[in-house]
């Protein structure tokens, strides 16, 4: 993770019904998927033909009747330390895919045919149905997967260093960053290029990846014999090549960390651009060897986790030729909104600290100046400076030309959820191919949360998108949500059509509770004062009791359940006491619910001794992680979306103002995206605070604020619009559920630090 291991700005729009603009370069990719999937096709056939399959394999099972995975299919280790290997057959050194091999493929979530494209048209009818449908036993598969015909012990492992053509080290040559790369063999010997898995990092050697913090490792050569995570094991006997890119002024690479800005995009673009012969690279770190990408097609697809899933995105938003897909998980889209949100301050530190974290010492020696920019230009008031214009990917979305599947934890409360909503409006903007998968954790990678689905779905995206087969997976539905602890749902188009932002109005209540919220105007006022030692949790728990610290609006008990789909905004007009103000504006599900428990240290999982394997095997890499499983709480009130702002703000969004106390401010804060069902006989609440305990630091001052009902409003993105709400509002409830102050809600992460750490448990 980046980084703040602790845990922006939205509009979550509804589709563009305007003139389209001229189509993107990366449309043209589909014109040409079928000729690339029938050359693909029949290298595979080659190949396993040339090569025999590894042991314990066989003939995929027919994409319409994929074999489940059963205890018995599951090829279950016993713990081993890392860098040891299980027992599993080999063959020519290779060993098995381990628990996904092609005889045993796992269960994954199909659609129906019915329904939309992942990048359905503007103007395409809504989906059949606004429910959530769960995921169809029938696959929607045409072509079969890649196999692990390759041998992994026998592939090709090497270090290269490309040339980034910066020198922001400032030692008089270019910065070189190293890129750790295994591909299979066996294509190099008959002359056949692979497609490149690339995961470009800043914590190969400070912090390590994954649940259990592995690091690269390397032989007493230099040679590297570790990588982490499975992607080497499992996708290089399938074909591909995989490439581990140390971010500039980290781990074997030259150059400066300036976190997310031109150093660490141009570091990583700069190795799409060489697998794709547009830019050098060197056999050693200073030696003047050039080392050749002649073995790739150069169609790359960049994945990772937190900070890496951010370069994905800031990559991505270059425009960049040969990057044909991105998986960016929990990450960021915009770097201003990872250290502020609408001016209030989410940490007390800024970039500079995670700079000096991940860097190497070599590269804090020579690189003050970046660092001293990373503080000029990031003041701690909040304000918009050109530093975070250089950081915000979602304005170039428009230049993006890679398909992008995004992956977001929408309790996430250290890359909050405001990413993921504001960067998939923009890509939707640009007509952008995507696909998203929203789970109940926080930031937490779905390997572990998901395990045996994601690797097969992860595995039929990269299939699909770098080596053009046709399996399906771009007809299934667009959108994969976790609608309780390992019970998912699938929604053809994300938002789901008809979805439309409905007015809902607070009124004023009788003093003892929470006033109403519905679609008429209030009248009157209602006063608050801000109290840092409270947070959602605590008004939440206390919503039908009259506290000084919050301002509380809710439903009746609804009739049936009610979808909320995008993200929402709270527009507020407040009266302050002091020159400074913060406030918190949340959508609260009032009701009993087992939800995953996001603010344990796990955020949402456990992790078990047990391990399975994914991939293949050598002496030094491993296959097998530690299984999880999910970590619950029983709730009373579930925080659906939470939205904070400087007041100060009001008159712009690149800087804030002192108030004047005694006068009214109208703002609207911008609420996180969310997919949340509130299910019947439960409330839908609005809750109006100050400072949100842990989540934002507290203003200069402790204000009281005035909150005036006829002017305040919430914007709410209802699947099914106002006609969806008046029916779940009016009528019988079909269950009255009465909400019960409980002492278990969900509290900040058990791990949160005023100055937080990228280490932990789940990076």
């Amino acid at each position: 993770m980046p980084i703040h291991e602790r845990h922006p700005r939205l509009s979550h729009q509804q589709p563009h019904t305007g003139p389209r603009t001229p189509t993107p370069p990366h449309r043209t990719r589909g014109r040409l998927r079928g000729a690339l999937a029938t050359l693909t096709l029949t290298a595979l056939a080659l190949t396993a033909t040339a090569t025999p399959p590894l042991t314990g394999t066989a003939t995929a099972a027919p994409p319409s009747a994929p074999a489940p995975v059963s205890a018995a299919h599951r090829e279950t280790a016993p713990a081993v330390p890392r860098g040891t290997v299980p027992d599993l057959p080999t063959t020519d050194g290779a060993a098995s895919g381990g628990l996904l091999t092609d005889r045993a493929a796992p269960d994954r979530a199909t659609p129906d045919r019915a329904t939309p494209d992942r990048a359905t048209p503007d103007g395409a009818a809504p989906d059949r149905a606004v429910a959530d449908r769960p995921p169809s036993d029938k696959a929607a598969s045409t072509a079969p997967p890649s196999r692990p015909v390759h041998s992994y012990e026998n592939a090709i492992r090497e270090s290269v260093w490309v040339d980034t053509r910066l020198d922001l080290d400032d030692d008089g040559r270019s910065d070189r960053v190293a890129v750790d790369i295994v591909r299979p063999s066996e294509p190099a010997r008959q002359g056949r290029d692979v497609p490149v898995i690339m995961d470009a990092s800043p914590y190969y050697a400070c912090c390590g990846r994954g649940n259990e913090g592995q690091r690269k490792a390397y032989d007493a050569d230099g040679d590297p014999v570790t990588f982490p995570l499975y992607y080497d094991n499992y996708f290089v006997p399938r074909g591909y090549a995989f490439a581990a890119v140390d971010l500039a002024g980290t781990s074997r690479s030259d150059g400066c960390v300036d976190v997310g800005g031109r150093s660490d995009i141009t570091s990583a673009k700069a190795v799409v651009d060489w697998l794709n012969g547009r830019a050098r690279a060197y056999t050693t770190r200073e030696g003047g060897v050039r080392a050749h990408a002649d073995w790739t097609n150069g169609r790359t697809g960049m994945i990772g986790k937190s900070w890496d899933g951010t370069i994905a995105n800031g990559v991505a938003a270059t425009g960049v030729e040969g990057l044909e897909t991105i998986v960016p998980i929990a990450a960021i889209s915009s770097w201003y909104d990872y250290y502020f949100s609408q001016g209030a301050p989410l940490y007390d530190s800024g970039p500079e600290w995670l700079s000096d974290y991940v860097e190497t010492p070599q590269a804090r020696a020579r690189c003050a100046a970046v660092q001293r920019q990373l503080v000029d230009e990031a003041p701690r008031n909040g304000d918009w400076t050109g530093l975070w214009d250089d950081r915000d990917y979602v304005r170039d979305a428009e230049r993006v030309r890679a398909s992008v599947f995004v992956v977001h934890g929408q309790q996430d409360l250290n890359v909050r959820s405001q990413h993921f909503g504001q960067w998939w409006d923009a890509l939707a903007r640009a007509g952008v191919d995507r696909k998203i998968w929203l789970s109940q954790t926080g930031h937490v990678d779905p390997f572990d949360f998901r395990r045996a689905d994601w690797v097969d779905t992860l595995h039929r995206w990269f299939d699909h998108e770098l080596l053009g087969l046709d399996n399906g997976i771009d007809r299934e539905p667009m959108a994969d949500i976790e609608r309780a602890p390992d019970r998912w749902a699938t929604s053809g188009h994300w938002p789901p059509r008809p979805t439309e932002h409905v007015t809902l109005r607070p009124t004023k209540g009788d003093g003892q509770g929470a006033g109403g919220l519905g679609p008429r105007p209030g009248r009157g006022t209602a006063t608050f004062t801000d109290d840092p030692a409270r947070g959602e949790s605590d008004w939440a728990a206390a919503i039908d009791t009259a506290t000084p610290e919050k301002a509380g609006f809710a439903t009746r008990p609804l009739s049936r359940e009610l979808r909320l789909s995008g993200s929402a905004s709270v527009r507020v007009t407040v009266t302050p006491t002091t020159p400074t103000a913060h406030l918190t504006a949340v959508l609260v599900d009032l009701g009993p619910a087992t939800i995953r428990d996001y603010g344990d240290r796990g955020e949402g999982i456990t992790t078990l001794p047990h391990r399975t394997c994914w991939g293949a095997a050598t002496p030094a890499d491993s296959p097998c992680y530690r299984e999880t499983a999910a970590t619950t709480a029983e709730v009373s009130a579930t925080v659906v979306s939470r939205g904070w702002a400087d007041l100060g703000t009001h008159a712009s969004a690149r800087e804030g103002r002192p108030l004047t106390p005694g006068t009214a401010y109208t703002l609207t804060v911008r609420l996180a995206a969310t997919d949340h069902v509130v299910p019947a006989g439960h409330r839908l609440a609005l809750i109006v605070a100050g400072t949100d305990k842990d989540l934002i630091d507290p203003p200069a001052d402790r204000p009281t604020l005035t909150l005036d009902l006829t002017r305040t409003s919430a914007r709410v993105p209802v699947v099914g619009g106002a006609s969806a709400f008046v029916r779940a509002t009016t009528g019988t409830p079909a269950v009255t559920v009465p909400h019960v102050t409980d002492p278990d809600q969900v509290g900040p992460p058990s791990h949160a630090r005023r100055v937080p750490l990228p280490g932990g448990e789940h990076r």
